[in-house]
């Protein structure tokens, strides 16, 4: 095809054409929507480095399960942030925990809406890490027992699926295990296969209160650098029994994420992160981009890379653009 007898243009000249040709397909129900859940009654706290995203007590948190409801978002992710941390993350396991009581009253109160839990214990200790400690560093081994009790006690509140993100060796086996021996078999684990050690998680740190009290945690999350690596990840989890994998971040990523596509035959999500999040809303704060552009840019570009679902800040705000 060549010039002049194929002219492109032609199937561009109005919004119609350009429907019809539309290759990627991006709606509400490629959406998950993080919440932050606090101790607390009538508690909205906004997070200044996340316009438009709160830390939110359950009453709360109840409320906007329902709105994403209306909006046609399928599902929620949510993360806890405890009355208390300590060195054991006592708050992680507690039948009364902060995720357990926040699933319950949605699960309660809120119909047709997918109730997705965090499973780390970052947020839980008081030290920011993302397992047990031991001589210094973090305990895989240890970590894995704690990170699949956490996984059944987010089953038994009533959790539609689990999502392991501590990036322990073995952790989706453990919780496959820990779950199937609890009864638990239908619930599916959503793996954190990809997950780099990424700057552009830095306002999430100040959402979930999580940053760490010393080091980094770039001994156990992924170098930037690799992506022949993610596929050996990725193949761990497969193997271990994991339902969805993901890659995280997305936008620096979306060459992992193609391949992830490629390679694998599972449904694949991706995590918009904050900071990816928080650039665009800064940018479009300060009149330098169309911030509801780029944002829906920025979500197609993901689709179009390979990501079935994607877990994202911008999921209402894009739910009722793509609505109307």
């Amino acid at each position: 095809m060549q010039f002049p007898d194929y002219r492109p243009r032609r199937l561009r000249k109005n919004e119609n054409f350009r429907r019809m040709i539309r290759e990627t397909k991006l709606s509400a129900d490629n959406l998950i929507y993080p919440l932050f859940v606090v101790p607390g009654a009538k508690v909205k706290k906004p997070i200044a480095s996340m316009p438009g995203n709160f830390q939110m007590s359950v009453d709360h948190i109840v409320r906007e399960a329902a709105r994403m409801k209306t909006l046609g978002i399928p599902a929620i992710l949510l993360f806890g942030i405890p009355e208390k941390k300590d060195e054991i993350a006592s708050g992680a396991l507690a039948k009364d925990g902060i995720i357990q009581r926040a699933v319950r009253e949605i699960k309660e109160k809120v119909s047709d809406v997918l109730v997705i839990t965090d499973v780390c214990l970052c947020e839980y200790m008081s030290h920011g890490h993302c397992g047990m400690i031991e001589k210094g560093e973090v305990a895989n081994d240890l970590t894995l027992e704690v990170l699949a009790e956490q996984a059944v006690s987010h089953a038994r509140a009533g959790a539609d699926m689990v999502a392991p993100s501590a990036m322990m060796d073995g952790q989706v086996g453990a919780l496959r295990e820990g779950l199937d021996e609890a009864g638990f078999d239908a619930v599916p684990i959503m793996a954190y296969s990809a997950k780099y050690a990424s700057c552009f998680y830095g306002p999430f740190r100040e959402a979930a209160e999580s940053a760490p009290a010393f080091g980094d945690r770039r001994a156990y999350q992924m170098d930037p650098a690799n992506s022949d690596e993610a596929m050996r990840e990725i193949t761990l989890d497969v193997a271990e029994g994991a339902d969805i994998i993901m890659v995280k971040p997305a936008l620096a990523y979306l060459d992992v994420i193609r391949r992830a596509k490629e390679e694998f035959d599972l449904p694949l999500a991706a995590y918009n992160v904050s900071g990816e999040f928080a650039m665009v809303k800064a940018a479009a704060q300060m009149g330098w981009i169309d911030g509801e552009r780029a944002m829906l840019e920025s979500l197609t570009a993901i689709r179009r890379a390979g990501a079935d679902m994607i877990i994202t800040y911008f999921a209402p705000e894009a739910a009722e653009l793509l609505g109307r």
